[in-house]
């Protein structure tokens, strides 16, 4: 089958005015509540674009770990290609795709780190293989193969030898993205969905209805 006849109808729920949150963090708490119930693979899974220093857009996948403070969290090496980017440019995007519910919610916003204490106590509830590897790993430099990668695994299982939890490396922590639009899309028949997109205005969220 040729790309182009790929199909698919969209025809499980619809989007209005009237159904949704005034808050649209409350909004997405309710849609990422009924991924979690539908058993969804990986339901907190997002795309997190960047803009690299000469302007052009970065993107990857990560996994969303909370919302707090009206900020979505998420955790990475401050050095890696993503942490750069932030730094040197806080404005960034997500997105959020749940086939299986016929959902998407655009997310833009600005990153901040978030605080060492909030970052430490989430670094030490990883599994301690994660923790390891956070060591380990220069997150996005150039290593000429994977057997410099497990040297260095040895080497800090060695060092951490009979901790359960280790301490946070300096490099890496998590980030705070504060969002400024949130958009919720619902797929409808005849790819007339159903898009509502909140927008952070005068110190309130207005609501307003884009066409598919």
């Amino acid at each position: 089958m040729a790309l182009a006849d790929i199909r698919k109808e969209y025809a499980k729920a619809r989007l209005d005015e009237q159904s949704v949150d005034p808050n649209p963090l409350v909004q997405f708490q309710r849609w990422m509540d009924e991924a979690l119930a539908a058993q969804l693979p990986e339901p907190t899974a997002m795309n997190l674009a960047t803009v690299t220093a000469d302007g052009r857009p970065s993107a990857r996948t990560v996994l969303l770990k909370g919302i707090e403070q009206n900020r979505f969290q998420f955790y990475t090496n401050y050095h890696s290609q993503k942490g750069v980017e932030l730094e040197n440019n806080p404005a960034c995007a997500l997105t959020f795709f749940w086939p299986e519910l016929e959902r998407q919610v655009r997310i833009e916003g600005v990153a901040q780190r978030l605080e060492t204490a909030t970052s430490e106590a989430y670094f030490q509830s990883r599994p301690r293989g994660s923790q390891i590897g956070a060591w380990a790993s220069p997150q996005s430099a150039v290593i000429s193969h994977r057997d410099l990668l497990e040297k260095r695994v040895a080497e800090v299982e060695k060092r951490f030898a009979g901790l359960d939890r280790l301490p946070k490396p300096q490099q890496w922590g998590g980030y705070g993205i504060t969002p400024h639009e949130i958009e919720f899309w619902q797929g409808r028949p005849s790819r007339l969905h159903d898009r509502l997109v909140y927008y952070w205005v005068d110190n309130e969220w207005k609501i307003q209805r884009l066409a598919p």
